[in-house]
């Protein structure tokens, strides 16, 4: 169960990754009416944020490294923001109810692997 535990986690992760990373990449190149350079400018933040995001999930979140978790932990927070103070992008409010989801899920589903002890003569910090 833990590595199906794991693969359901990182997966979860690397969809919003990929949303919030295709988000910024749509917008940086065919920004809305009005300020096209601030648009372009978050829109590179977004895109680097789902990038930076997905490559947690991918890399250090699949080896169930601790700190990838915790950082993780962002993604449900980032979202929740949206969603109660009515951030963009859209009015809809589904694709946040679905990031919020998957992120949580995400994390939710393999958190015991992240905090087994290790294995007697194991250590992360020490070359074996």
């Amino acid at each position: 169960m833990s590595a199906v535990s794991v693969r359901i986690g990182w997966i979860c992760l690397a969809a919003v990754s990929a949303g919030i990373l295709g988000f910024g990449i749509v917008v940086a190149l065919v920004p809305p009416a009005g300020d096209a350079l601030l648009y372009r400018t978050d829109a590179l933040a977004t895109a680097g944020l789902g990038l930076f995001g997905g490559l947690i999930a991918v890399l250090p979140f699949r080896r169930r490294e601790r700190w990838a978790w915790c950082a993780l932990w962002f993604y449900p927070v980032f979202w929740l923001a949206h969603l109660v103070f009515g951030l963009p992008p859209g009015k809809d409010h589904v694709h946040q109810i679905v990031f919020i989801a998957l992120s949580v899920i995400g994390l939710a589903v393999p958190a015991r692997e992240f905090f087994r002890p290790e294995p007697e003569g194991h250590h992360a910090l020490r070359p074996g």
